[in-house]
């Protein structure tokens, strides 16, 4: 992708992609409650399970030298996590559906909207969901008492750059999947590794070192450890590194995605 390409897909979106966001947002709020509570109620359930059940054999764990409860430690990486599978799958299942089986986005571009727009509507929504979802289990994890405020206020905007990586990440799959059926190699091979292994469920520092260096190039272990800290009410200088980690990963992600796109759809 040359500059030219790159300058004229930022030129192609403007504020009528606001617009597609209001569409998706109209279509989710007919649909909530089979949008919001189903995947809700799937981290809560790994809370539950592990906060139950694991917590009660392993009550505090190491972490930053400090001793943490453990379902207190893995309360903000679910939540991390639920910003991930939220935004990646809108831009993913849900985007390709409306682009191959509704024919949606052939309907909007017959408008004034350009495809750019549609697409960049797409990943706003994305990231707005997904900061949904982390509001709402914020409310349900605060009735454990698992989040120190005034600090875990700050998780809510960061969700939305949070998100956002994560529907950049899930555009650019939909870019270049044949099939639906395809999502399952992303989905399987990249997005359930983050999950397990990007310090939600243990510390990283019982990994062997190998395996803590690959897990600190994966952006959910960024995420969790912004949430995590923010979550304990503590705000420390080297959480500066994770920002400007993400921050870099975001904008390049969102320019192949759209890149992407339209090179699958214009032909």
């Amino acid at each position: 992708m040359s500059l030219a390409g790159v300058s004229g897909l930022v030129r192609n979106v403007s504020l009528r992609s606001v617009r597609v966001w209001q569409r998706n947002r109209d279509v989710y709020f007919v649909t909530w409650k089979t949008n919001l509570f189903p995947p809700l109620a799937e981290p809560i359930l790994y809370l539950l399970a592990f906060g139950a059940g694991i917590g009660a054999l392993v009550k505090e764990v190491e972490y930053r030298g400090e001793m943490v409860g453990y379902t207190a430690f893995i309360a903000p990486g679910l939540l991390a996590t639920q910003v991930m599978f939220q935004a990646f799958f809108e831009t993913t299942y849900n985007t390709f559906v409306r682009m191959h089986y509704q024919r949606t986005f052939d309907a909007i571009i017959t408008t004034p909207l350009s495809l750019e727009d549609v697409m960049a509507g797409e990943l706003l929504w994305a990231t707005t969901k997904g900061t949904i979802s982390c509001a709402v289990m914020m409310v349900a994890v605060s009735f454990f008492g698992l989040l120190h405020y005034p600090h875990a206020l700050l998780i809510v905007p960061f969700s939305l750059l949070a998100g956002l990586l994560f529907a950049a990440l899930g555009l650019c799959f939909t870019g270049i999947v044949p099939a639906i059926d395809s999502f399952n190699f992303p989905t399987f091979l990249f997005i359930m590794p983050m999950f397990l292994f990007s310090g939600t469920f243990f510390p990283l520092d019982v990994l062997p070192v190998w395996a803590q260096r690959l897990a600190w190039l994966l952006p959910l272990t960024h995420v969790a450890n912004v949430i995590r800290e923010l979550g304990l009410g503590r705000v420390p200088r080297d959480l500066g590194w994770d920002l400007l980690y993400l921050a870099v990963m975001t904008v390049p992600l969102c320019l192949l995605g759209l890149h992407l796109m339209r090179r699958r759809l214009v032909k």
